[in-house]
């Protein structure tokens, strides 16, 4: 029994998830991700370190981008084997890669004029990392599973998808590999929920496996109770109410905004909020929102019982779901509070970066962040205190106040992640911590060795391979 399995991505960093694993019959990957964080978008650009058109198939724990983000590059240089996911996430990883192939044409077109303004050149070249036909491409390649089904994938190698309670769609992967008369299972854990989340089900617990990858995103903080974080808001809005500005939420398109929306749904009903209006302005999180209202299959049952009620958080009055440039554009000549729900969540791109320069100066004024800002993005400069922000090629300073709130993560904290492990019955010959900053995922690593006596805890470095027997 011989398996290689070596560290691509979300290796002591938060993006970029990617796992290369090779048996003696196969080689495959665990989710191909984008590199968000500033200082290793340059990772984007490389090449892969193995040919494409050398694996197998690709297994997708869910449709974020820094686990899906690189399927087009994938694809352009080679692969054309299938692509395990949900059935969900196949539509949502759809419309996140045409969004993502977009933003990338666009953007390497604004950088050109700039930088020939300037007269200078960037770290990136001047061209889309991947285009909307390479996005295209990718989607035959798609070929959706449901959760609990033990899809045979390769000679001696199953994998069964299981909930994991992050954003629709979201799975765990456990992989059973035999060679030689003898199994290993490897589970992953792609992003790990939060318990009592509204609309999805909790994260799924296991008893057993051989070797575990974790993520670790928050695995050095407690995070505030969901409806503690819920409060927050309520309280942001109406104090943004009395100084007659407008609430600004840089967020997430896939899930954070849905669940944005169930508050606001809930607040409303309750007459908690005064009745404002809301405008969800991402083109790419109205079409996921749509995607919701396709699979409540995978609603947990508070949020079945409100969609028999007829009391839809997806439709409720005062509530506007931009798609069209014009219709962004005039959100800014309201007069009076409306509450802005835009992406992306780190602003590092999307209309969020358009209602920032509008509003950041602007004292009565919030910028709400809802959600996790990695290192070296727009969101964290501005949640770390920056007086000054650079938007769009010009420097803004920040008036507007400032709040975050973590409660709504979408992520286990410390107390959830261990919950997940200490189900395990008997350790695990290897646990690896991915998927989280350096000192945090380090941090994690001691306090499960702590907690559990687990002797083989790794936190692996980019590109670390390891032999599992």
């Amino acid at each position: 029994m011989q398996i290689k399995l070596t560290f691509l991505g979300a290796a002591q960093t938060v993006t970029g998830s990617c796992y290369l694993v090779e048996t003696s019959n196969s080689r495959f990957l665990v989710d191909c991700g984008l590199y968000q964080e500033r200082e290793f978008k340059t990772r984007n650009w490389e090449p892969f370190p193995i040919p494409p058109n050398t694996l197998d198939f690709v297994l997708i724990t869910h449709a974020h981008l820094d686990h899906c983000g690189l399927l087009p590059k994938l694809v352009s240089e080679g692969f054309r084997g299938p692509i395990y996911c949900l059935a969900a996430t196949t539509e949502i990883t759809e419309i996140m890669l045409l969004d993502s192939a977009k933003i990338q044409q666009e953007d390497a077109k604004f950088k050109k004029k700039r930088h020939r303004r300037e007269r200078r050149k960037g770290p990136y070249p001047e061209i889309p990392l991947y285009t909307i036909d390479d996005a295209k491409a990718s989607f035959p390649l798609f070929s959706p599973v449901k959760y609990g089904e033990t899809v045979t994938i390769g000679k001696g190698i199953e994998a069964t998808f299981h909930d994991a309670g992050h954003v629709l769609g979201s799975s765990m992967i456990k992989v059973k590999i035999r060679q030689n008369g003898e199994d290993r299972t490897i589970l992953f854990s792609g992003d790990i929920g939060r318990r009592n989340k509204p609309i999805l089900r909790d994260p799924t617990l296991f008893e057993e496996a051989d070797y575990v990858i974790s993520e670790s995103t928050y695995g050095d903080r407690l995070l505030e109770p969901l409806e503690d974080a819920a409060n927050e808001v309520a309280d942001v809005i109406n104090a943004t109410v009395k100084s007659r500005g407008n609430i600004v939420i840089p967020s997430f398109a896939l899930e954070r905004s849905q669940e944005l929306l169930y508050c606001l749904n809930k607040f409303l009903i309750e007459n908690r909020i005064p009745h404002l209006m809301v405008f969800v302005d991402s083109p790419m999180a109205v079409r996921i929102t749509d995607v919701f209202k396709h699979h409540p299959d995978l609603f947990d049952k508070e949020m079945v019982k409100i969609m028999r009620q007829k009391k839809s958080p997806f439709d409720f009055r005062g509530l506007h779901l931009v798609r069209t440039v014009a219709e962004s554009k005039a959100i800014n000549r309201i007069k009076g509070t409306v509450i802005i729900i835009a992406g992306s969540g780190m602003c590092t791109g999307g209309r969020i970066k358009h209602h920032l320069i509008t509003n950041i100066s602007r004292k009565g004024s919030t910028i709400l962040f809802v959600g996790y800002q990695a290192s070296g993005t727009l969101g964290r400069e501005i949640v770390n205190g920056a007086e000054k922000v650079r938007i769009l090629g010009k420097h803004y300073p920040v008036k507007a106040r400032v709040v975050q709130i973590n409660g709504f993560s979408a992520h286990a904290d410390r107390a959830g992640l261990l919950n997940w492990l200490s189900s395990l019955r008997k350790p695990p010959r290897h646990l690896f911590v991915t998927h989280g900053e350096l000192s945090v995922s380090q941090h994690f690593a001691r306090l499960v060795r702590e907690k559990t006596g687990w002797e083989k805890i790794s936190v692996p470095e980019y590109r670390e391979e390891f032999l599992l027997d």
